[in-house]
């Protein structure tokens, strides 16, 4: 059931009906008598092939107001206005909307959107912190343009982010809160090491990993600090303050710079192993002596920066509680499988866990989907047969978020029932 509230932004629930039609869901419209005023019922109705009402009367003969809560498997609200938050905290049921919710058994996605003012009233505050103890998935908007000139949190999270936090959120029987006040570094996206002032050395990551661990926390309330290299165009997640670098030394100062004030640190990024030795200073030309130096290039070895975070711990220079999570991008070959292979590097970093995936051949890089293994190891573990290996099985970059950061939330607070309501 998609619910839509009467604000500016409900425009972008038709886009939302799409992102979850073309899933396979079958999705039930159910605005408020205002929502109508910006979007047209037969809009609605086109795109998800089901009525529309919007009043407790149409469909008495079929009991409406209660059939289309208890049926549902998902909830979700794009936009939930100031307003239609209120009278969800009150237990309000003056409409279809608000009856269907009532009723609704399911995980239930509230995506507000409103003027920062309105966001950050404590009325509004206080109704939020309400819906969230009774145990539903309320999430923190955007920043960015409102209507106007207006702008700050409050703006509507973008369909495809709502849509895949919202299944996030059913898998896990919601999303609660269980980072509130923790502060999340992340690195994300692939490193490029110049040749001259044109040419490049990178690689095929996407940065979609890392963003996706950026919503997600952000959204178990995390501040988070995301460091950026290469990236497709992803929008900013809630909660979300992002400094983009190119470079691996750049990355290293960024991270090196924020690395003491996180609470968590992972490093998701992909990270150039080698950078080229020298760089030239003009574009190499066609056929001239420079660029037939190309033929052979020489390769400095760049610093291992997850190792660097792990020895700051080990020095002091970091909490001794700091969760450090690293990546293993692997392929096998004749002498290990990519498991083997992420089991050693796990053992060799010295980190808490590691996401270890197989990459190539279309897997992990730039696709919108991942799957791979979550690896720990007890303390002081030597042997890779001590690392512990658990199947992550393929899910959205979103879900492989989540799995992540319960396992994070499972070292701070020994208990990773901490996600789920």
């Amino acid at each position: 059931m998609l619910g839509v509230a009467g604000g500016i932004a409900a425009y972008k629930a038709c886009h939302l009906v799409r992102e979850f039609s073309e899933h396979g869901a079958d999705v039930t419209v159910v605005p408020t008598p205002n929502a109508l005023k910006f979007v047209g019922a037969a809009t609605f109705e086109a795109l998800s092939g089901n009525p529309v009402a919007t009043d407790v009367f149409t469909g008495v003969d079929e009991v409406r107001h209660v059939r289309v809560g208890q049926e549902s498997d998902l909830v979700v609200i794009a936009p939930a206005t100031a307003d239609l938050i209120a009278r969800l905290a009150a237990g309000r049921a003056d409409d279809l909307l608000t009856a269907s919710v009532l009723v609704a058994t399911c995980p239930v996605v509230v995506a507000p959107a409103m003027h920062t003012e309105m966001w950050l009233n404590p009325a509004t505050r206080d109704n939020v912190a309400t819906l969230r103890r009774r145990g539903i998935t309320v999430l923190d908007p955007a920043s960015g343009r409102l209507t106007g000139p207006d702008s700050g949190p409050g703006r509507l999270l973008e369909p495809a982010q709502i849509a895949e936090l919202a299944r996030t959120a059913a898998a896990r029987g919601g999303l609660s809160r269980p980072l509130e006040g923790t502060t999340v570094l992340i690195s994300a996206g692939g490193t490029r090491e110049g040749l001259d002032p044109v040419r490049y050395l990178g690689n095929r990551s996407s940065g979609r990993q890392g963003f996706a661990l950026a919503e997600v926390a952000g959204q178990l309330g995390a501040r988070v600090e995301l460091v950026a290299g290469a990236t497709d165009a992803l929008p900013t997640p809630a909660n979300t303050t992002v400094t983009r670098i190119e470079s691996t030394a750049e990355l290293k100062a960024a991270v090196d710079e924020r690395a003491p004030r996180a609470d968590v640190v992972i490093m998701a990024a992909a990270v150039s192993d080698f950078r080229p030795a020298s760089v030239a200073g003009a574009k190499m030309k066609k056929g001239s002596e420079a660029e037939a130096g190309l033929e052979t290039l020489q390769m400095a070895e760049n610093p291992d920066i997850l190792r660097g975070v792990v020895a700051a711990r080990e020095s002091g220079a970091l909490g001794g509680d700091t969760v450090i999570v690293g990546f293993a991008a692997e392929t096998g070959d004749e002498d290990a499988d990519a498991l083997e292979y992420g089991r050693r590097k796990l053992l060799k970093k010295g980190c808490d866990v590691i996401l270890c995936n197989e990459v190539g051949q279309g897997r992990a890089f730039g696709t919108p989907d991942n799957a791979g293994w979550l690896l720990t190891a007890p303390e002081g573990a030597t042997d890779p047969a001590d690392v512990t290996v658990r199947e992550v099985p393929r899910g959205s970059k979103q879900e492989i978020a989540a799995e992540i950061l319960a396992e994070v939330v499972r070292i701070r607070h020994a208990d990773n029932s901490a996600l789920q309501d």
